[in-house]
């Protein structure tokens, strides 16, 4: 039961947030930018440093006008609220009596209304005259360059693991006072990758997803995790090259690769453990022939680490516009950062990474953000790069160090495939036991895992088109109407195999 899981919540992070908006003040920074959706918990902050510095502090908004929050004389009387952005600001600018003000609905105005811009830009410039403080809030906020040289950037604490859960136990009272005293049914496992999943959220959007889990059926279970953080990634609102992938097989349903799949165990407690003395992985690359399974695998890996898994397709990163290629990168990593604990799938890498000299510098550039993230990163991020072609990629990038290890996935050998057409078979409510795997994993010599699907599709449109049922002969005849890929491309092939002899681990 959850009342007897749950431990009381640590000293709030709050007062982190208040020391560290005194220190922006003690430095006389005249322009502080909070770019949060919680504007009533910014406001709470701002008013206790405004109580501890004996400053005023007076809120701005376009609908309120201006108005003070703390004790003391309203600065404008009663009716003439100064909801216009130019006037409020005009009126601020006389003042000699230094306070602060926390205008809320700015933003819009810093885009197209260059007397705004003057004004604020006044008030900073005389700063040192007259002390005023002016915080600017809103869910997304981009300096003019001309005001940037005078402000400072501040992001609201989010809420500790203690604190999560003292919002899970919160919750949980609250169903229960509601259902007459019934408890919330869960289990300490699931709570830890609750909370886990849950960090990077603020507290109302952490209560939001906490309280529809709860009241859906009254307990949180295994189950509640992926519509979490599928919610988690919605709430973030930053779909485009990242996508959120709902899906991760387990790995009972990939086959073979074994020795990924023992290197994957013994470091996942390492990764999930935050108390780990172990220093934490941090990705690896797969290479390997197009559908050996490299995709799979990579669905795997968060399904056997219990982690949502964020998909980055590299090639829509680019963009026509000077500098929107390399922004598109940092907001994708910024979004793997709040999803953190994550595993982040960057998909075919070669088509964003690939040295070749003709764009103009963008994958340079791309190449560099990406590293220096790398290197610099502390959320808890696991990267799986997925390449076809690891000649097109900067040594810089594939170095150890930068990825834990590079694995080679080649093609299903014969007691692989068997599994494979054990997996699809049973996928496809065969009985697997009416089939010859020996005889049918002995033909498909040099088939990839995705063509031993096809072939069982294709075989299976037959049958139905036939009025029979799915039989052994039916898979032999539309396997040999296939042309693999090793066939097709076998000199590509060979020079990948030989390529990775030596440098590789096989998977």
């Amino acid at each position: 039961m959850l009342a007897n899981l749950i431990h009381p919540c640590s000293k709030e992070r709050s007062v982190q947030d208040v020391n560290e908006i005194k220190l922006l003040l003690d430095a006389r920074i005249p322009v502080v930018v909070i770019e949060t959706f919680e504007e009533k918990k910014a406001l709470d902050v701002l008013l206790k440093v405004a109580n501890t510095q004996g400053k005023d502090l007076h809120r701005w908004s376009l609908t309120d006008g201006l108005s003070r929050l703390n004790f003391g004389p309203q600065l404008v009387p009663k009716g003439s609220e100064l909801t216009d952005p130019e006037e409020m600001l005009k009126h601020i600018k006389q003042l000699h009596q230094p306070a602060m003000f926390a205008l809320c609905d700015l933003h819009p105005f810093l885009v197209d209304n260059a007397a705004v811009v003057r004004l604020l830009k006044d008030i900073a410039l005389n700063h040192f005259a007259v002390p005023h403080t002016l915080v600017l809030l809103s869910y997304q906020l981009r300096l003019p360059p001309e005001l940037s040289r005078y402000s400072a950037s501040y992001a609201l604490r989010l809420p500790s693991d203690d604190k999560i859960m003292e919002i899970i136990r919160e919750e949980a009272k609250e169903w229960s006072d509601r259902h007459a005293g019934a408890r919330v049914k869960t289990d300490n496992l699931t709570l830890k990758k609750l909370v886990n999943n849950l960090q990077g959220m603020s507290v109302s959007d952490v209560r939001r997803l906490v309280r529809s889990a709860i009241w859906d059926d009254g307990s949180l279970s295994e189950d509640d995790l992926p519509k979490i953080n599928k919610s988690k990634f919605a709430l973030l609102d930053m779909e485009g090259v990242v996508s959120f992938e709902q899906q991760t097989d387990d790995f009972s349903n990939v086959g073979g690769l074994n020795n990924l799949k023992r290197w994957l165990l013994t470091r996942r407690d390492a990764f999930n453990n935050e108390a780990s003395n172990l220093d934490r992985p941090k990705g690896i690359l797969l290479l390997g022939v197009q559908g050996g399974g490299k995709s799979l695998a990579a669905k795997a890996v968060a399904g056997l680490w219990g982690l949502p898994l964020m998909r980055m397709d590299v090639g829509a990163l680019y963009n026509k516009f000077h500098g929107e290629t390399e922004r598109n990168l940092r907001e994708a990593l910024k979004l793997a950062d709040a999803m953190s604990p994550c595993v982040l799938w960057l998909d075919e890498i070669e088509k964003g990474m690939a040295q070749d000299g003709n764009d103009n510098g963008v994958s340079q550039r791309l190449l560099g953000t990406l590293l220096t993230w790398m290197a610099e990163r502390r959320s808890r991020v696991f990267i799986v790069a997925t390449s076809n072609d690891i000649s097109r990629l900067p040594p810089e990038l594939i170095r150890k160090g930068r990825l834990d290890e590079i694995f080679f996935v080649d093609l299903p050998e014969p007691e692989v495939r068997k599994d494979i057409f054990a997996i699809h078979l049973r996928k496809r409510s065969c009985l697997v036991a009416n089939f010859n795997l020996e005889q049918l994993a002995e033909v498909t010599q040099g088939f990839s895992g995705s063509e031993i699907e096809q072939a069982i599709i294709a075989a299976l449109y037959s049958a139905n088109a036939e009025g029979k049922s799915l039989t052994t002969e039916i898979l032999l005849r539309e396997i040999a109407a296939t042309s693999p890929l090793s066939v097709v491309m076998a000199e590509q092939i060979a020079r990948l195999r030989l390529w990775a002899k030596d440098r590789t681990i096989p998977a």
